[in-house]
């Protein structure tokens, strides 16, 4: 068992443009991540130039703590 914190992740993306970042820890499950998104802010406008792909790659599983969140499949 191990324990980490998000406070000191191992980890920092910042997506583009200065709107927002991903801070992740990796265990043996895989990465964790907390994300915090400025307003406005679309997975193709700010992070598809970085990824090179029209859409996230990746499974997900999270919950929004403040403010409101629309996810679509594309």
């Amino acid at each position: 068992m191990s324990r980490k914190s998000l406070n000191s992740p191992e980890e920092t993306r910042p997506f583009e443009g200065g709107t927002g970042q991903v801070d992740l820890v990796s265990t043996s499950a895989g990465l964790v991540g907390r994300a915090v998104f400025q307003p406005d802010w679309r997975w193709s406008k700010h992070v598809g130039p970085i990824a090179q792909t029209d859409s996230c790659q990746s499974p997900h599983l999270g919950y929004c703590e403040s403010g409101q969140m629309r996810v679509g499949h594309g």
